[in-house]
């Protein structure tokens, strides 16, 4: 294990460093290097026990995905989102069991839609730093960070259900019954921790108390929920997806910039280390496939790779515009692009929870057959490590010759969202000066900086105000806490992003006096 983490680390840093260099993704990187120095002399074999991937790494990256979700855009496109994360989802993790069904026959039907599950939901990280760096259209990006929260639990439930198939019996009406307890027990036991979790957190004023209880969270919603026979990751995406509708409430400024970067790097962290460890068994993987196995697991990895990729584009070009005409009142939807929809059909690379299902399948159990776990290895990670180099390297020309690129829109809708804001604060501190709470002497200076701030925003140039100004009477605390009021009315009447919100929320807590009496 020791020498595990140090791989993974020097793996880590070498894999950033060339990244940068050649324009690749991180993930392809990350998973040659690790397979490189798996086959160095005098390096064992790692082989990483299942349910360390199952609960050491699901519950943080599920819960992170949710926390950070956009709401008010998740609510403006759910028909769109539940289209591609309920409906393709489920219909992609059968369609590649009955392929895997019929490369590899002694599969059985649990296996495969193990399997199946395993390789649906897509990982949107890649695609959506492409996205943002060329500044695509915010709904597409919206509608790509939606599916891959829903549909993350659509497949892990699936693979749940699918490992409880592989031991026990199953009738079509057992697995109905079952479903439904697994879906409502873990909805409903999700909401209590984020409900239970938002009280606690309220109390808590310590930025590293924040923090641990933040980490905690997801392993509380997600362990005893599985214990229980409920759905472990919908307890945690509803326990995430509570509490990050909150988040202003929850954290106080001191602890929202430690612990967002907390959160920023452990999720790197644990994805960076799955692509790594799937390199780290390549020795193991090929000392499974014997001579007579590896043309059923090429031509198993090579099949499925194109029937998801196939799959998807038929879903968002033909299939997925008939959900506009799903009976109810669709907020705010109407017909995508085909443009659009072809830019979301060729974002649906594969990534780190893919192989944390995979690797989390048992070693043996009665349904998989014995010594071809290799086979199943090999399978997935092809399939990511495919459509990771296939999609990302070719999605930045597409979205130039699709015209989607747009230039400068968040950093437009950035500098607006300051300006308002400041003007805001100015409003407030007129307020303040008439009303006689502040003096003249003090609201002058206070105008004078905020003034100054706003021009340099205008122009471009606008960072800080002077913090070395003295204030005796706190207004400074007040005149962000206005500011805040106003990003959120901006935010809710749909003239920001949820990206933007973050990011000017972030430059508030640079500005608001709580952070550095703490500090």
């Amino acid at each position: 294990m020791f020498i595990a983490v140090l791989a993974t680390a020097a793996v880590v840093v070498l894999s950033r460093a060339l990244a940068a260099r050649l324009g690749v993704p991180d993930a392809i990187l990350l998973v040659v290097l690790g397979a490189a120095i798996a086959f160095l002399p005098g390096v064992p074999e790692i082989e990483l026990p299942p349910e360390v991937v199952l609960i050491g790494f699901l519950p943080p990256l599920v819960y992170y995905a949710a926390f950070f979700s956009a709401p008010r855009e998740a609510k403006a496109d759910a028909v769109p989102i539940t289209a591609l994360a309920i409906g393709l989802t489920t219909v992609t993790t059968f369609t590649v069991a009955a392929v895997l069904r019929w490369v590899l026959p002694d599969l059985g039907w649990a296996a495969a839609i193990a399997l199946g599950a395993a390789v649906a939901p897509t990982d949107p990280v890649a695609a959506i730093s492409i996205m943002k760096r060329l500044d695509a259209p915010v709904r597409i990006v919206t509608i790509i960070e939606g599916e891959n929260l829903v549909n993350d639990a659509v497949a892990l439930t699936a693979f749940v259900l699918a490992v409880e198939a592989l031991t026990t019996h199953f009738t079509v009406g057992h697995g109905i019954a079952r479903l439904a307890v697994v879906v409502a027990g873990g909805v409903a036991y999700g909401l209590a921790v984020g409900f239970i979790a938002s009280r606690l957190r309220r109390r808590i004023r310590d930025p590293g108390s924040q923090i641990i209880v933040s980490l905690l969270t997801p392993y509380l919603a997600f362990v005893p929920a599985d214990e229980l026979g409920f759905s472990g990751v919908l307890a945690t995406v509803c326990a995430g997806f509570y509490l990050g509708t909150r988040g202003e409430g929850l954290f106080q400024p001191a602890s929202r910039l430690p612990g967002q970067l907390f959160w920023e790097v452990l999720v790197f962290l644990l994805e960076s280390a799955l692509f790594v460890l799937l390199g780290l068994e390549i020795r193991v993987i090929v000392r499974e496939l014997t001579g007579a196995a590896w043309p059923s697991a090429v031509l198993g990895a090579a099949a499925v790779t194109a029937v998801i990729v196939a799959l998807r584009l038929t879903w968002t070009q033909f299939i997925f515009p008939l959900s506009r005409y799903m009976p109810g009142r669709h907020i705010a939807f109407d017909h995508l692009p085909w443009r659009d929809r072809l830019a979301i059909g060729w974002s649906g690379m594969r990534g780190a929870i893919s192989l944390a299902i995979v690797l989390s399948l048992p070693v043996s159990a009665p349904g998989l057959p014995q010594g071809r776990r290799g086979e199943r290895l090999f399978v997935t990670g092809a399939v990511v490590f495919i459509t990771l180099i296939g999609c990302a390297s070719t999605l930045p020309g597409l979205l130039r010759r699709l015209g989607l690129a747009e230039s400068d829109r968040v950093r437009i809708e950035y500098q607006e969202a300051r300006k308002g804001v400041v003007e805001a604060a100015l409003a407030r501190l007129d307020e303040l000066i008439e009303n006689g709470e502040v003096d003249d002497r003090t609201g002058r200076t206070f105008r004078q900086l905020y003034e100054d701030l706003l021009d340099r925003i205008r122009t471009g140039f606008g960072e800080d105000i002077d913090k070395e100004v003295t204030d005796p009477l706190g207004l400074r605390r007040e005149l962000v806490r206005t500011q805040r009021e106003k990003l959120r009315r901006l935010y809710s009447r749909g003239k920001i992003s949820a990206e933007v919100l973050r990011a000017v929320d972030r430059w508030l807590d640079l500005e608001d006096p709580d952070i550095r009496e703490v500090g």
